[in-house]
């Protein structure tokens, strides 16, 4: 894994080793940072499940002003860590180590927004919806800002969750990308 492109491009990124632990392969992060496009530059963002946290680095290489990471496993967080001393970016950065639901109530009553929430959690645990009730119930999304869930094709994710909904889906094989926002009534019907 390495950080395609930005202040950091080229660099190696650790992975945890574990057979639990599923990286965003370069092609799936290079066509998600292709949809975001130059909203990145200046953006807040939330890397939750972060794993490595090479979806969050990526958009730190990319312009992005900041970036919380978090991550309950402490073996994940210290891979964070190094990746992020490794590309110079752990200035703009912050690190919880916490489970991603408990973080999303503590960061809304710190009164953080996010203009992307990036959501990687364990396959086939139905933790989706539940991430989405929370980011839309505790209004931790700034105002046209974008949940992106990765997810196995065949996990069910809702068409919408309170005020969230889908507008975009995109498939690389067995991974998913299905991408929220607040208010969908301008997106065209974009599918991928």
């Amino acid at each position: 894994m390495r950080v395609i492109t930005g202040s950091a491009k080229g660099r190696p990124l650790k992975t945890v080793k574990s057979r639990a632990v599923r990286p965003t392969s370069d092609r799936v992060k290079e066509s998600l940072f292709n949809i975001i496009g130059s909203r990145v530059v200046d953006a807040d963002f939330l890397d939750l499940f972060a794993g490595s946290g090479a979806v969050g680095i990526e958009a730190l290489s990319r312009g992005a002003r900041a970036c919380v990471f978090v991550e309950l496993q402490t073996a994940h967080l210290k891979v964070v860590a190094d990746n992020l001393r490794t590309t110079g970016l752990a200035g703009r950065a912050e690190l919880i180590r916490r489970d991603a639901r408990a973080a999303l109530v503590d960061l809304s009553h710190r009164g953080r927004r996010f203009d992307f929430i990036f959501v990687d959690p364990p396959y086939g645990q139905d933790l989706v919806p539940a991430v989405l009730a929370l980011i839309d119930g505790h209004g931790v999304l700034a105002e046209d800002g974008w949940v992106i869930c990765e997810h196995h094709a065949k996990d069910p994710v809702p068409a919408a969750a309170g005020g969230l909904y889908r507008f975009r889906e995109v498939l690389f094989g067995e991974t998913m990308l299905s991408i929220y926002r607040a208010d969908a009534r301008d997106a065209g019907g974009q599918n991928s």
